[in-house]
């Protein structure tokens, strides 16, 4: 394994001297989209309008690599991945000034025309982190130091890499490592957590992967994975990998959101003119669709669900809150062009793929009330000219980051 030396280029603005940096609260994003996987974070005290020029930049960190990889944050670490120097890498850096722990080779650079680099999240639990890379690499570390526990490829568990990359982010759950390798041997596999080695491969489901990333749900009692793909949307029994339901899902080129699950329901969208749909899950393994429409077609900036509504950006109608038991539009808005969302204490954080222009928006059912507005800078200039700004925001801890492929950007947001 390939180690670096520490490497970063820090700056740090409107402060005097390194003493000048608030403390960071304790932070709690273990994996993408947090804890349950829902985009909600479980903050308070955060500002609810910022000022004319944004909230406060606290570091910059400029050596993250090629890539859309996004921060799990934990403790005192934020864990991220990146291409550099022809590797893909895990990469630590300690969040109070924003300098490199360590670096950790995970594979070959998966390289792509809309941007080189890893596309998934670390996942952290315990003292290890679990990090898949673009060409297929599941790499298991240790946390305080980066060293190589074990290390499968997906090309070993039957899979061929997508167009653009393999871009799930990778789920710890209990003793297992939740992949979606997809192929024959079986499209989604569980692994043990300690040694890599196979628990199961999903049995009578094969698709080839896209680009979703699975999440974890009791059903009626019985723990299950829920994962989606070009051709289906199925539930797995966690135990064991069997097959518990399928619904046939007419994915178009690429499939990427994560599902959505709620008192026994699921919600799933995509891009390329697809929609969303909401699936009720009955106690015999069967299902019952709820609503198909094209109210919300979501292709990568994803869907927040918040007190009975769903937030996200819709291609062709801008800004979307929908009714999550109804599918029904009760708002849109194109003031602010297409990209991710994040959420926490009451706010919507909306991030312009395009322009970088990133909105602090109230989570309102009754129309989109604007609460800031600024913009990410600096800017890569080292971003493939197909590619965007994609990495989604996290908010944790009292603070905001934003990566702009190498260059990750940390916020003040706690309301003084």
């Amino acid at each position: 394994m390939l180690r670096w030396i520490p490497l970063s280029i820090v700056v740090c603005l409107s402060f005097a001297s390194s003493a000048a940096l608030a403390a960071p609260r304790e932070a709690n994003w273990p994996q993408w989209r947090g804890p349950q996987r829902s985009d909600v974070a479980a903050e308070a005290g955060l500002l609810q309008e910022w000022p004319k020029d944004g909230p406060k930049r606290l570091w910059l960190f400029s050596d993250c690599g090629m890539g859309y990889s996004g921060p799990a944050v934990v403790g005192k670490t934020l864990y991220t991945m990146g291409g550099r120097r022809g590797k893909e890498a895990l990469i630590a850096i300690e969040i109070e000034r924003g300098t490199e722990k360590w670096a950790a080779e995970i594979g070959e650079v998966f390289e792509q025309d809309r941007g080189e680099g890893p596309r998934g999240t670390p996942a952290v639990s315990g003292e290890r982190v679990y990090g898949l890379g673009g060409g297929g690499d599941l790499a298991c570390v240790e946390s305080a130091s980066g060293k190589l526990v074990w290390r499968v490829t997906m090309k070993e568990l039957g899979g061929a890499t997508p167009r653009w990359g393999y871009s799930e982010s990778v789920l710890v759950d209990g003793q297992r490592v939740i992949c979606t390798p997809g192929g024959s041997k079986g499209a989604v596999a569980a692994l043990d957590k300690d040694s890599g080695k196979v628990i199961w491969q999903s049995k009578g489901f094969n698709d080839d992967a896209h680009y979703v990333s699975p999440i974890a749900a009791e059903v009626h009692g019985v723990r299950q994975y829920i994962q989606l793909t070009g051709k289906s949307l199925v539930g797995l029994s966690a135990e064991d990998g069997k097959l518990l339901w399928r619904v046939e899902w007419p994915g178009q080129v690429a499939v990427v959101p994560t599902p959505i699950f709620h008192d026994n329901h699921v919600y799933v969208t995509a891009g390329y003119g697809v929609g969303c749909r909401l699936v009720k899950l009955l106690p015999d393994g069967k299902t019952e669709e709820i609503y198909s429409n094209k109210e919300m077609v979501n292709h990568h900036g994803g869907v927040i669900l918040v007190d009975g509504r769903l937030y996200g950006y819709s291609d062709g109608k801008g800004w979307v809150c929908q009714d999550f038991a109804s599918g029904k539009t009760l708002w849109r808005d194109k003031s602010l062009g297409k990209g991710a969302i994040g959420y926490a204490d009451g706010r919507f954080y909306c991030v312009d793929e395009d322009s970088g222009a990133v909105a602090l928006i109230e989570a309102s059912p009754d129309s989109r009330k604007e609460r800031g507005r600024f913009m990410l800078e600096p800017q890569t200039k080292q971003r493939s000219p197909k590619g965007k700004i994609w990495t989604h925001p996290v908010i944790t801890g009292g603070r905001l980051y934003l990566r702009d492929q190498e260059i990750l950007s940390c916020y003040d947001v706690v309301r003084n």
